[in-house]
């Protein structure tokens, strides 16, 4: 699925500080910085400079040589592809990952608009093109690519000396929540966004009070429901339209087997994708129970995006659904209101969403058990935002005694969004970002002013996994 929303964040522009201290906008970096040649002089850094489409910053495109196996750096190696945006060097730096692969255009995440800084997207190893070849899956882990991110920071903080943030959202913050619990001291805090935290990967009730309860309006849930049972209802007619535009567009089905499969297992995240992907004030936006085929095909389609059902929608994810089933865990909702008009109900787990000849084994959760431990007995700044309404916050991360200045905020009336603080109570979002600024080492003498910059686009909203 691609998604693209417009959202509203606070820009602080601060005057008269000093040091690493926020500061106004500034003009465009000079040719004398020569950021280009310092990047070059990195070893194992390939640059390449991109025109800019945000006011007073260079845009360079970096692939940088990560061993497949940190702990064996001799062996083979691959290219890591990443994104800098280059205000200079003196300003704080925040590094971004979606936990896929890294979007090609330039925008600020919400973080680095708030602290005024630059901005390197990093690509998670396995996705394409940051993929080696031949691929052993087995080094698709997390503390192989928290390590990417380790020597990665190591290189670059020759140059950018300043304050480290580290942001994400989803699989995104779950990055950057493991790269500080095995590299604590990389960046100087960390805000997560809507990451969720599967400890205890066969308990997921939560899930299933979640649907039961979210929201305030009873007819919404039940019409959601309701649509999805429709949908199972006119199979033959859902599936001659699928068929078509499998056809049409050359799809194919060998990772799900067969087009009935893959649309059972779209009409099974149709709840799931109305609820991360829109608000409660859609509900009035979808159709009626006696729609006419035309009408339901194409909102299944726009909710759930019945073409990541197939190879070619799958193919892409395939590095998340395999460490969704050797390490992150995943979620398990009841379908009891689908049954008995389900086929695949057993195929809803990443298993499925792997080709067969990549070999996977579920670690009995013994990797999440020990981020959650840490997050709870040794995390320090971490500030994890939660959609009020989002299914992913379901199961989320929990502080505990050992967790030092650290925060959890839930944006009311929310989804999966990557831009939550601006969405919080006023209070919460003051102090919020009164953290970051003092993280970021900047002291809060800055006027808040709200406004929609051209580069709010939310990153997160580009991408959707099943699972």
């Amino acid at each position: 699925m691609r998604r693209v929303s417009q959202g509203v964040l606070a820009l602080l522009l601060a005057a008269g500080m000093t040091g690493t201290a926020v500061q106004g906008v500034q003009a465009a970096p000079t040719a004398a910085e020569d950021i280009a040649a310092r990047l070059k002089a990195i070893p194992g850094m390939k640059v390449e400079e991109k025109p800019s489409t945000l006011p007073g910053h260079r845009w360079f495109w970096l692939n940088y040589r990560q061993p497949v196996d940190h702990r064996r750096p001799k062996g083979q190696w691959f290219e890591q592809r990443i994104m800098l945006q280059h205000k200079a060097a003196e300003r704080p730096m925040v590094l971004y990952t979606s936990g896929y692969d890294t979007p090609e255009t330039m925008f600020r995440s919400e973080p680095t608009a708030l602290v005024d800084g630059n901005q390197i997207s990093v690509e998670y190893r396995y996705f394409t093109p940051s993929r080696p070849e031949p691929t052993d899956w087995t080094k698709d882990t997390i503390w192989q690519a928290a390590t990417d991110e380790h020597r990665l920071i190591g290189a670059l903080k020759k140059i950018y000396q300043s304050r480290w943030i580290s942001t994400g959202g989803s699989k995104g913050g779950m990055t950057a929540v493991y790269h500080k619990r095995f590299y604590p001291n990389d960046v100087d805090g960390s805000v997560v966004y809507v990451a969720p935290n599967d400890v205890d990967n066969d308990e997921d009730s939560r899930y299933d009070r979640f649907f039961a309860t979210v929201g305030t309006d009873d007819t919404c849930r039940a019409h959601i429901k309701s649509l999805a049972r429709e949908f199972l209802k006119r199979r033959p007619a859902m599936l001659e339209r699928f068929k078509a535009d499998a056809a049409g567009n050359g799809w194919t089905f060998s990772i799900l087997r067969d087009p009935d499969r893959a649309f059972e297992n779209s009409v099974m995240d149709f709840e799931w994708g109305f609820w991360q992907y829109k608000l409660q004030s859609d509900c009035a936006a979808l159709p009626p129970l006696d729609a006419t085929d035309d009408v339901l095909y194409k909102t299944l389609d726009e909710i759930a995006g019945i073409s990541f059902y197939t190879d070619q929608g799958l193919a892409p994810y395939i590095p998340y659904y395999y460490q969704a089933g050797t390490q992150l865990g995943w979620g398990s909702p009841q379908f009891k209101h689908l049954r008995p008009l389900l086929r695949y109900e057993s195929s809803y787990q990443p298993r499925t969403y792997v080709p067969r000849d990549i070999p996977m084994r579920f670690d009995g959760g013994r990797a999440m058990r020990d981020i959650d431990r840490w997050v709870r007995d040794h995390g320090s700044r971490l500030m994890f935002l939660y959609g009020e309404n989002d299914p992913w916050g379901s199961e989320r991360f929990r502080l505990g005694k050992g967790s030092k200045d650290s925060a959890v905020y839930e944006a009311p009336g929310m989804n999966h969004s990557g831009r939550l603080i601006d969405k919080l109570p006023a209070e919460q979002r003051s102090k919020a970002i009164a953290d970051l600024l003092r993280w970021a080492g900047a002291t809060q003498r800055a006027q808040v002013l709200t406004t929609t910059p051209a580069d709010a686009t939310d990153p997160l909203q580009l991408q959707r996994p099943p699972l």
